[in-house]
């Protein structure tokens, strides 16, 4: 199966090559003539909540658009997704704080990586590394000296301890300045702990994509169809050669303030770049493969199991919407299409996420 040219993002997948080391050695408006009929629309929209854009209900045609597709974004299949309400932005570093100082929640990106766990979902035998590589820590972008395989996450990914959302770089680096860019180093659980807090939830992998399509009709990115290389402005993206050399021309080289680039049909900001989100679904190669119904698949909730051929034992979840380190030539997370996994505890320097509300439950639904 033709899959990304690396595995899903996963911390485990470097603490991996770390004991193998050890074995050796001993979005803009758009025209309304381009939207697309959204099937359910009531009369006139609910209120949302806010921070919050009301997304309508609708039918569309779910998966890859364009020889860029990958196998896991095939076939393509009709799905119907019921209105709902879903962030305008990405969670912020200040929205964030704000849980934390309510509930005393501590990320897992804080706390010492739980060997018994961790090695449960990695290939037998696999030897443990140093306590001091379990400390707490999270993945920080480091740019390489030149082209590397792009195959081999280790040559830009590095375990940084003390790395956290407070600390995106890792001990010396803060939020200042930043308390209105997306909170990062969020694995899943935080992400789900934030919703719940919130009264809200994390959107399923249909909702992501038939928001980021914003009302248009079937476009390969949130702004449209115009190209990457004309879409500087449109969204906050990797532009030179990856992962050496970023020209910064949308103005960011890491990650910008929310809404710092044109909302798609919707409102909705970001839905392109900045930092890849956290969907609901599990994920599996296969899953548009499984489709049971005859014709449309009404509010999709994803597989029951996950399966990654490049890391079986591991259990992984959807990520969508692409990063500050996405470019074309390494993972075009920015098309509406693009999926992504990640195992729940994970977190990562280009990872946050946004959350949804089901219309009735929200204030006068």
């Amino acid at each position: 199966m033709r899959l990304a040219p690396f595995p899903g993002y996963c911390k485990r997948y470097i603490i991996i090559w770390l004991c193998a080391a050890l074995a050796l050695e001993g979005c803009r408006d758009h025209p309304a003539a381009d939207r697309m009929e959204a099937g359910s629309t009531p009369a006139k929209a609910p209120v949302a909540p806010e921070g919050m854009a009301y997304i309508p209900g609708g039918q569309f045609l779910m998966g890859g658009k364009s020889a860029q597709a990958q196998e896991d974004e095939l076939p393509r299949r009709s799905v119907g997704v019921s209105a709902f309400f879903m962030d305008r932005t990405e969670v912020t570093n200040l929205q964030f704080q704000a849980f934390t100082e309510a509930t005393g929640y501590v990320t897992i990106a804080e706390q010492p990586v739980d060997w018994e766990a961790l090695k449960t979902q990695l290939p037998p035998g696999t030897p443990k590394p140093p306590d001091s590589l379990l400390a707490a820590g999270s993945l920080v972008f480091q740019p390489t000296d030149g082209p590397v395989d792009l195959r081999d996450l280790s040559q830009w990914w590095a375990w940084t301890l003390g790395a956290d959302w407070k600390h995106p770089e890792g001990p010396g680096s803060s939020l200042e300045g930043r308390w209105d860019h997306p909170v990062v180093h969020i694995a899943r659980e935080d992400a789900q702990a934030y919703a719940r807090w919130a009264g809200k939830r994390l959107p399923t992998e249909a909702e992501w994509e038939w928001a980021a399509m914003g009302g248009l009709k079937d476009p390969k990115y949130p702004w449209g169809n115009d190209p990457v290389t004309a879409a500087a402005d449109r969204a906050n993206f990797w532009q030179g050669v990856f992962p050496f050399r970023n020209d910064t021309l949308d103005g960011y080289y890491r990650t910008a303030p929310v809404g710092s680039y044109p909302a798609n049909g919707y409102g909705l900001f970001d839905m392109a770049g900045n930092v890849w989100e956290w969907c609901a679904d599990k994920y599996r190669a296969d899953t548009y493969q499984m489709q049971t119904a005859p014709s449309e698949v009404i509010n999709p909730l994803g597989p029951d199991t996950s399966f990654d051929p490049a890391e079986p034992q591991a259990e992984k979840y959807v990520i969508r919407g692409g990063s500050y380190l996405c470019s074309e030539s390494y993972c075009t997370g920015y098309r509406v299409s693009r999926r992504m996994r990640s195992t729940p505890d994970s977190g990562f320097g280009h990872t946050g996420f946004r959350c949804v509300k089901n219309v009735e439950d929200a204030p006068g639904g």
